[in-house]
């Protein structure tokens, strides 16, 4: 079973930052998951949310800024907002990467820069699964390329999303853990998807992952794991 950092470690250090991506490392994570957004400026910039306000110290919407407005802002612990070109710097293809797409028009644009990487460096197409709840994201990647592993995300359980994932040919399904069924997981992999849960932080759950034989957690606490 994959342990997957959310957000980097973001039950440890603040979220979607290099610090809490460096955190998620210590521990010999599988996978690291992260949020992205498109800037004003073009940029893919690494943040959950379409506003600021939680997670740092500005007030607005991350579309309405340039990168170099965004990067005068600092989050929990002072850290900067990141982008994914950093992110991938930073990693290096010491595990595989979780991006998912947030931000509206956001699809397009990583693919090519994904594209551009993986012809100059490390990384290779089986080193990202590309996950959205918004499905429409997903269908424009697939429009363009076959190359991406595509996920299908939920916030209901999987019966919910099959028939996206079968129009998609996705490569993983992630729901929730907390609608997340052993019988579901057993039929999902029948028909050969992965399956990846968040956001899993109660021992418990992440014992009752393994046991149903889940592909991977995403995990907050990835110490725990």
């Amino acid at each position: 079973m994959n342990i997957i950092g959310h957000r980097g470690a973001a039950g440890l250090v603040a979220e979607n930052t290099l610090e809490s991506i460096g955190e998620a490392l210590k521990y010999n994570v599988d996978g690291i998951e992260i949020d992205v957004h498109k800037c004003k400026s073009g940029e893919i910039v690494v943040i959950h949310d379409e506003t600021l306000q939680r997670t740092t110290n500005g007030k607005g919407k991350v579309s309405g800024f340039t990168l170099q407005e965004l990067k005068k802002y600092r989050t929990r612990g002072e850290y900067r907002i990141p982008t994914l070109d950093e992110v991938l710097d930073f990693v290096n293809a010491k595990c595989t990467l979780n991006i998912e797409l947030k931000g509206i028009g956001s699809a397009i644009p990583v693919i090519e820069l994904l594209e551009e990487r993986i012809k100059d460096s490390k990384w290779d197409y089986d080193n990202f699964v590309l996950s959205s709840f918004d499905h429409s994201q997903l269908f424009q990647i697939k429009s363009r390329t076959s190359k991406f592993r595509l996920g299908v995300l939920t916030e209901k359980n999987i019966p919910s999303i099959l028939k996206v994932a079968e129009t998609l040919e996705a490569f993983s399904l992630h729901p929730p853990i907390s609608s997340l069924q052993k019988e579901e997981v057993t039929s999902a992999k029948n028909k050969g998807y992965k399956v990846y849960t968040w956001t899993v932080n109660d021992i418990s759950k992440i014992e009752s992952s393994k046991t149903w034989k889940v592909d991977g957690i995403i995990t907050d606490f990835p110490n725990f794991a």
